[in-house]
């Protein structure tokens, strides 16, 4: 199933947690062997806190710009990986325009966790963030690189 992969597009509902970090940390383990993107239902400037985490694995999105599904200049995906229900939803929809497969990957959004220190905040981003690389190596087995050693992402 993987080898039919030319393209995936990460999409959850603000484009500013889950489907950037995702994007990103796809791109360092597949490479350019498959393109990535993310976006959103809505648009929402990417949380810092995700670009904290993703740095401390070398990863940078600093660049990245928040983007609707509305707003993709290609749309054309093999896959399509939902991240939230109301991503899934819109995903499913474009099903009928679109050939493509949508898999539904449920992700905590921490950007819900308001209380607490600085540190037990980012660690609800870290575990976000080892689970989707977890989730990544899984899917892509065999395509994506080996980053798992010495801390790389």
């Amino acid at each position: 199933m993987t080898d039919k992969i030319g393209s995936v597009l990460f999409c959850c509902t603000h484009n500013s947690v889950r489907s950037p970090m995702a994007e990103g940390l796809a791109k360092k383990l597949l490479g350019t062997k498959i393109y990535v993107d993310s976006a959103g239902v809505k648009r929402q400037d990417v949380d810092p806190f995700v670009i904290a985490a993703l740095s401390e694995l070398g990863v940078d999105i600093q660049r990245h710009k928040a983007k609707t599904l509305d707003e993709l200049h290609d749309s054309s995906f093999d896959l399509i990986v939902t991240l939230s229900p109301e991503a899934h939803h819109k995903a499913l929809e474009l099903t009928r325009i679109m050939a493509c497969e949508v898999e539904y990957w449920p992700t905590f959004d921490p950007n819900l966790i308001e209380e607490g220190s600085r540190e037990a905040r980012m660690e609800g981003y870290r575990s976000l963030r080892d689970g989707l690389k977890t989730r990544i190596l899984q899917r892509f087995e065999g395509v994506a690189a080996d980053f798992g050693k010495a801390g790389e992402a």
